[in-house]
């Protein structure tokens, strides 16, 4: 969904997808948020509860809770997924604030001040550091000054070596999560942003590909790294309703193609997504990611 993530290389580029283009990269979320409230969109809240689970984890191994946890989150837009792990707030109440007519009137610059207020009041006991990156210059800048996200880089990794800059961010980080962006993003994004990270401190990835999406070749990439990859077996994540009946059948005739069954899922009217964790080998071998993940509430899921 994440067109802004990357314009090149763009293997979700097809003529039954609808576009978001217009809407990720503006001065501020409002349009963002009541254009995809509309249907129902709910990959960051699919995130928060995984990628939260996936901090708490991060704190138990050995050292970890002596230090604030480090998440880069690629195609991180107006910095949505930093709002929900830093803050005390859900989707729905972002969705919420987002169409109050109270911020109808603001400027982009007074709406960033404002929003700066409100999520500084709801900061979580132990908040994670953030890393954003993103294509998107206009949402890097308005999740760094609302407090979203601790560092932005607006760089497109398919098609350039990060910065030295980003580099040093993403050094030791702890998690690299992608909620939206895979297949818009590739092999070449991932194996640059792995690589920038502190040799022998290679982070998990945590992604929400849809099903449609073939996951293997970033696996292999991130195999070159020591990491092995898990799907969550017993969930997959509905993400949106589609904009109507042609990118119904679109996705319908690619799950086919594929061989995918989209019984009870996609042909009900919604895209669905799997969930992908990638590990160091002797951590995936102690703890499956069923075991590790698949206690969440089915109705959190």
């Amino acid at each position: 969904m994440r067109n802004a993530c990357a314009r090149h290389n763009n293997r979700h580029n097809k003529n039954g997808k609808a576009s978001f283009e217009h809407i990720y990269n503006l001065e501020d979320p409002r349009e963002y948020f009541q254009t995809l409230e509309k249907l129902d969109y709910r990959a960051p809240q699919n995130g928060y509860l995984l990628f939260s689970a996936l901090v708490e984890a991060k704190k138990r191994v050995p050292g970890g809770g002596s230090r604030a946890v480090t998440v880069v989150d690629l195609c991180c837009s107006y910095g949505i997924n930093g709002a929900l792990l830093k803050y005390d707030v859900t989707l729905d109440d972002l969705y919420e604030r987002y169409s109050l007519e109270g911020l109808a009137s603001l400027s982009s610059e007074e709406l960033t001040v404002a929003d700066a207020e409100f999520y500084g009041s709801r900061k979580r006991e132990t908040p994670p550091n953030v890393v954003g990156v993103d294509v998107a210059a206009n949402a890097i800048s308005y999740a760094l000054k609302a407090g979203l996200i601790d560092e932005g880089f607006a760089e497109n990794l398919e098609e350039n070596e990060p910065t030295d800059a980003l580099k040093e961010a993403a050094s030791g980080a702890d998690l690299l999560v992608v909620t939206g962006g895979v297949g818009y993003v590739w092999e070449r994004t991932f194996d640059r942003l792995v690589g920038c990270m502190e040799k022998g401190s290679v982070p998990w990835v945590a992604t929400f590909p849809l099903r449609m999406v073939n996951y293997e070749p970033i696996a292999r990439v991130l195999s070159k790294y020591g990491l092995v990859t898990e799907r969550l077996s017993n969930h997959t994540f509905a993400q949106r309703r589609f904009v109507g009946a042609d990118e119904r059948e679109y996705v319908l005739r690619e799950l086919m193609s594929l061989g995918i069954d989209s019984g009870g899922k996609e042909d009900a009217g919604c895209y669905y997504t799997n969930f992908y964790l990638s590990r160091p080998s002797d951590e995936a071998a102690d703890t499956p990611i069923d075991a590790l993940l698949g206690a969440l509430p089915q109705k959190a899921l």
